[in-house]
Formats: structure tokens, sequence, C-alpha cells
């Protein structure tokens, strides 16, 4: 889903290097695109704006696209999973799929721009930086069966979230985001990120760990920095936890941010 025109032909070129068969471009009117992307991005006209504008789309394609696996995220977000400079996103799958998952929790690490004086929208690729740390779960309860944690499942916080959790609504803190999931009729994805089947939202199945994926996104920098309750009192993102982002599936897995499972 394209929100504006950010970084919008880089991150098409990335889900196509990750070896997606077929992409569909929500987008409120019609972005330039280079002549081969238009050759091989489907564009659709959508309203981008609502609170809950890409999970009441993806509703709207489950139920034509069932028995396929999904991926959904916005401009300016790349998706990375363990070794994806070698496998292709089909090949991950395909193991998930032995494993009998039909979800991939992702956390969605918040990128930023270093120097905001060059880079004000807080996006920039070559100066792209990360949090090694700061990042935590807490327990997810269930209001049905008197706030009892759910088996498997945890809200995750961290990054810029965290750090301006002043200028973030509640609601929208956590960081956890069921992005890659099997399509099936009657399966709906919550304004949350999470599925109305419990199994979905899990981090991993009840015999050992699976693997998880990171989204690597500059959607909450660009936010803060454009949104006029938070602009001003955001003068740089970078602290003592700040590391430059390598752009490699090895740095994420080796500050916890993603986890192999069984997969070599």
């Amino acid at each position: 889903m394209a929100e504006d025109e950010v970084e919008l032909e880089t991150t098409l070129r990335h889900h196509l290097r990750t070896g997606f068969r077929d992409i569909l471009l929500l987008a409120p009117e019609p972005f330039p695109l280079p002549e081969d992307l238009e050759r091989l991005v489907h564009v659709a006209r959508h309203d981008v704006f609502a609170a809950a504008a890409l999970p009441e789309a993806v509703n709207r394609i489950i139920d034509l696209a069932a028995g396929l696996w999904i991926y959904c995220g916005y401009n300016a977000e790349y998706l990375f999973f363990p070794f994806c400079e070698t496998r292709s996103v089909r090949e991950l799958l395909a193991f998930h799929t032995e494993e009998r998952r039909e979800a991939m929790l992702t956390y969605v690490i918040d990128l930023y721009a270093a120097d905001l004086a060059e880079h004000p929208n807080a996006v920039s690729l070559r100066d792209a930086h990360l949090d090694r740390s700061g990042y935590y779960a807490l327990p997810r309860n269930d209001a049905l069966r008197n706030w009892e944690a759910k088996e498997r499942q945890l809200d995750f916080h961290g990054g810029l979230r965290w750090r301006f959790e002043e200028h973030v609504p509640e609601s929208r803190r956590k960081i956890d985001r069921v992005a890659l999931f099997r399509a099936r009729k009657g399966l709906r994805l919550g304004a949350d990120f999470t599925f109305n089947e419990e199994e979905l939202n899990t981090y991993a199945c009840p015999w050992h760990h699976n693997l998880t994926a990171a989204v690597c996104s500059f959607r909450t920098a660009k936010a803060l920095r454009s949104n006029p309750g938070s602009r001003h009192a955001v003068s740089s993102f970078r602290w003592h936890n700040s590391v430059p982002f390598e752009w490699h599936s090895q740095q994420l897995m080796d500050l916890g941010l993603m986890e192999p499972g069984q997969w070599f």
C-alpha cells in the first residue's frame, strides 16, 4: 500500500527481487512508475488514508486468493527473512508450510536517517540506522478468559514507537505484525494486524521455535517527522544504541530481531 511516493520504486524492486510472483500496488492515485515496473506490478486505486486501510483491503482479497500466501506492507518498508540474500521467499514459505504453519510473525523494525538536517523526512537508504537494543515483550492477555495470558502470543515493543511513545497512540505501539499468511475463506485480519484465528497469531508452534521475519520500515520515522504534533519535538532519532543498518539478514539475526528456527 502506497501512502505516498516515498521510496515507492525501491520498495517494489526489493520485493520483486525477494521472489514474489505477483505484486499488487494499492494507491490513492496513479503514481508514476518506471516502464519496467508498470509491466510487473498490478496497480489498483484505493483509499489508503482510512485508519485500517491495509487490513480492510487485505480482507477483501483473502476470499479471492484462498490457498495463496500473501505478504502485506507499505511503501518504504522492506521485508527481510533469514538468508534472504541467497534464498527466495518461495523457499522460505515452502519450508514454513512443511512445518505445518500457515502464518509467519514479523517484527516491524524502525529505520531512520541519522542526519535529519540532510534528510528532513527521516528517510535515507544510505544513512539508514536502527536501534540495536530496547526491544521487549509483554504477555498478550485474553479479555474473554479473565485476562489470562494467551498461549505462545506476546505483544512486542521497541524502536521509535517505544522511545517516542508520547506521540504514538497506545493501540499502535506494538511492533509485531502477522505480515505473511496463507489466505483462506473466512480468515480476517484485524486493525492490529492479528487474525481471527488464534493459532495464526502465535510466534511458534507447540513443539519448537519457528521462522520469523522482519519488516524494516521508515514508516514510523516518516510519520513522526510529518505529523504536526511531533515534528517539532523530534530533532534527532539517533541515540547511544543506534547503529547503521547493513541491509543484510545476518545483522538482524545477530541482534535477535528475527529467528531462523530449524531452517539452516
